[in-house]
């Protein structure tokens, strides 16, 4: 196991991934999936039968502790109001938190003594709980393609190891923010007349602002998030530009460099998850194309299957 997920161990990291904190009893349950763009929550009975889903703005953590269980908070509330359920006390709520910016062991522990008052608590990483959500806890990988990427496997021996999630913008390849990235680089190009104009770069543009001095403000102001708002505009013009599907075809050599990263013999089952999923396959190279598999849950079952074995284990 790499250090990086070392460190999320209950030893190394007390209160936060790994460990839970629990009240006798809790009547509900709360898988919680948080990224750069959004918090995607599952609710359940405490047999784990779901019951509603919510959503919410990001709860990743590096964009505050504290925004982080404001989102997961409307996005629980949410799910109570689709079930048409009272919100009950948060003591009697257990939650499983799927976040990325786990692997800042500061941010974890800030998160976790944060906790707003839910009976249990559980965080993990966003690739752990997507991986549980994908195979159901059974070995193999998942590459997670969302605003950021990350890949993660499950050995048959129970170790796990992660590739890739460092972060934007060092790393993350082939996710939202790294093709939307891509696409203002190509933009600065045309707007320099270091290549050729296309649709592609005009409709990049138009999102930008129009010109090079609201290109130069939307640069100031821009992080991952809205960096991976550009993705699907890549998307969109990669079957007619060619640069565009250049973008696209690099983004699919990336996922197969993590896929020979996670599992070099290419023995275990492997899921592409997250929204870029789909778009994203299209381009993989065809021997790992063979090979991807549908997830049969997304991160937020993974986080609601991840409190569920903690309260189990109590």
């Amino acid at each position: 196991m790499n250090k990086r997920a070392e460190n999320l161990s209950e030893t190394d990291l007390p209160g936060a991934a790994g460990q839970i904190s629990v009240k006798p009893a809790c009547t509900y349950l709360i898988g919680a999936d948080g990224g750069g763009t959004g918090t995607r929550v599952v609710l359940s009975d405490i047999s784990g039968k779901e019951l509603a889903r919510g959503s919410a703005g990001p709860s990743g953590l590096a964009h505050g502790r504290d925004k982080a269980w404001q989102a997961i908070l409307l996005a629980t509330q949410q799910a109570f109001a689709e079930a048409n359920l009272d919100m009950p006390a948060l003591a009697d709520i257990g939650v499983g938190c799927g976040l990325a910016g786990v692997h800042n062991i500061h941010w974890a522990r800030e998160f976790v003594a944060l906790n707003p008052g839910f009976g249990a608590v559980c965080a993990e990483t966003d690739a752990y709980t997507t991986l549980l959500g994908a195979l159901d806890g059974k070995p193999g990988s998942i590459i997670a393609l969302g605003t950021g990427s990350v890949g993660e496997v499950l050995l048959p021996g129970g170790q796990r190891r992660e590739v890739g999630g460092w972060g934007f913008p060092v790393s993350d390849e082939a996710s939202g923010a790294w093709l939307g990235m891509r696409a203002v680089n190509h933009l600065q190009r045309v707007l320099d007349g270091r290549a050729d104009s296309n649709p592609f770069a005009s409709a990049v543009l138009t999102h930008c602002g129009g010109d090079k001095d609201t290109v130069f403000a939307w640069l100031a102001q821009a992080n991952q998030t809205r960096y991976a708002e550009l993705a699907p505009l890549v998307i969109r013009f990669a079957p007619e530009v060619e640069v565009a599907r250049e973008i696209m075809l690099e983004a699919g050599k990336e996922v197969a460099i993590m896929a020979r990263a996670l599992d070099p013999a290419s023995e275990l089952p492997i899921a592409l998850c997250g929204g870029l999923a789909a778009p994203v396959a299209v381009y993989l190279p065809a021997e790992l194309k063979a090979r991807i598999q549908m997830p049969r849950a997304d991160s937020a079952t993974g986080a609601l299957i991840l409190i569920q074995q903690h309260l189990q284990a109590k």
